[in-house]
């Protein structure tokens, strides 16, 4: 399935780092209950085993209790009676005494509600730098699009009703149309104008086998298939990572519970040999280069849906990769998304992150998701600097969009508050770096009644030297947020922001 004031001065930058540790991190009063509630030791002992153990605080008492214990009890072999007993047999992992203990641990510190944190900076809602352009359509159709992508003044985009891959020029008129196997979710443009296609197969969250990766010909419309029966991949990216002048790939398989990361090795004759790097389901999204400067190139991975966090995986010169954790995040962020930029201008690549995925246990607004800057501090070691709260936040993408020299940032929010903030489910943050490292205003573009957003892309789509927008409007489902109404347009496709600093 890819920024401005986040603060007016470097103190307000200061104050939200601390506001949003305070509000994720276990207080001196919580870590001191937890020591005298053996659920607690539990709970590091059972939960911390998969992925982080998560602090009581992130979620409030009924989500818990009603929700995610009775499914990570599921995980743990025992029995659930409507969400509320629960049941040893011979195959569960945990007793029935040590389990109700971690659910008196997460009952006794939850809060009885999330408290939402309010943003360093107000939104600014104005058209900034941009201008709205939208496709001439005319169908009462649902827009449930899976994909835009911009390449040579065209605009590819797909949805889950058809599986179509389309074109549409630079006046947005459609101009072909190619039966795909199922919704595409990715493209990946080649040099040699080969297009590689990431079709997901199922959008719902199922363990079926039926996502492919594709070769494209746009000149003649061709389809050939590098992989099949895939779990629901979402990205590919390239590289030759062997050195033997084939390019492979690395493809992203979300899955459910299965799925992984793969390397489709090139072979002669332009056949793939299937490489497991890391087979556990979340796999999101990679981003190649060569880290640890030795000549040959790494990835970058991020996962969710459970062991949530970034790992980098080295080339081993010999056909594999080493892997180590970067950062890692409590399972019930949501992970969505990460770019490599450099932020501060050090000459070091900084990662931004977003976390928003609200779609799984725990479908509740969270005070944590929005975008997150962690500055590179040196040998690939990362400290967070600043966050800003975007609910739901679902992708951020990086460029220099007003051309002044310093890092902009775009973000998306599938999952945002829109019975009480819109508009947060766009956003652009301009960066001005003459005031202090990482100080944006954030411009909430008006654009959240044309559609809700799922998809983004950015390239220079119009030829005139800056960096254009393009947005998907997915309107069918996934809304979480009760005796809500739609209130956008739910049969647009897309939208482009056209840049007009130049």
């Amino acid at each position: 399935m890819q920024t401005a004031v986040f603060f007016r001065s470097y103190i307000s930058l200061l104050l939200s780092v601390i506001v949003a540790t305070s509000c994720f991190n276990k207080n001196n009063k919580e870590k001191n209950l937890a020591n005298q509630l053996p659920g607690g030791k539990l709970a590091e002992k059972y939960c911390g085993s998969c992925h982080l153990a998560p602090s009581p605080s992130l979620l409030d008492k009924e989500t818990w209790h009603n929700r995610v214990l009775p499914a990570m009890a599921k995980q743990l072999g025992l029995e659930v009676w409507q969400n509320a007993t629960y049941y040893q047999n011979e195959k569960s992992a945990i007793s029935y005494s040590d389990w109700m203990q971690i659910v008196a641990y997460y009952d006794s510190l939850a809060p009885a509600h999330l408290t939402s944190l309010k943003p360093p900076v107000d939104l600014v809602n104005d058209w900034s730098i941009f201008s709205l352009l939208k496709p001439k359509v005319n169908n009462s159709n649902i827009a449930t699009t899976t994909l835009v992508a911009i390449d040579s003044n065209s605009i590819y985009t797909s949805n889950s009703e058809t599986g179509l891959l389309n074109r549409w020029g630079q006046n947005l008129i459609l101009q072909s149309t190619v039966q795909l196997p199922s919704p595409a979710v990715q493209l990946t443009f080649e040099k040699n104008k080969n297009t590689i296609i990431t079709c997901i197969g199922e959008m719902k969250a199922l363990d079926v086998p039926s996502g492919n990766l594709l070769f494209f010909n746009g000149s003649n419309n061709q389809l050939t298939t590098i992989a099949n029966n895939l779990f629901r991949p979402v990205q590919t990216v390239s590289a030759d990572f062997n050195k033997d002048g084939l390019t492979d790939y690395i493809v992203c398989s979300f899955g459910h519970n299965k799925g992984g990361l793969y390397l489709m090795e090139q072979q002669a004759g332009k056949s793939f040999k299937t490489i497991p790097v890391r087979e556990i389901p979340g796999v999101t999204q990679s981003i190649t280069g060569d880290f640890n400067q030795d000549g040959w190139i790494d990835f970058m991975t991020l996962f969710a849906h459970g062991d949530e966090g970034i790992w980098l995986f080295t080339n081993d010169k010999k056909g594999g990769f080493q892997s180590k954790n970067i950062l890692r995040f409590p399972p019930v962020y949501g992970s969505s998304s990460f770019q490599l930029a450099d932020m501060n201008k050090d000459g070091k690549p900084d990662i931004v992150y977003t976390a928003g995925d609200n779609s799984d246990y725990s479908r509740i607004l969270k005070p944590y998701h929005g975008i997150y800057i962690f500055t590179n501090t040196g040998n690939l070691q990362f400290k967070q600097t600043s966050f800003y709260p975007v609910n739901g936040c679902t992708k951020v993408m990086i460029a220099d969009f007003d051309l002044d020299g310093d890092t902009d940032m775009t973000s998306i929010a599938f999952f945002a508050d829109f019975k009480n903030n819109p508009a947060e489910s766009f956003i652009y943050f301009e960066q001005n770096k003459e005031k202090s490292d990482f100080h944006f205003t954030p411009h909430a573009i008006p654009i959240h009644k044309e559609g809700r957003w799922i998809c983004m892309d950015v390239k220079d789509f119009d030829g005139d030297g800056d960096q254009d927008v393009v947005l998907g409007n997915y309107s069918k489902g996934f809304l979480n947020e009760d005796h809500f109404e739609l209130n956008w347009n739910v049969n647009l496709p897309f939208v482009v922001l056209i840049n007009n600093t130049k």
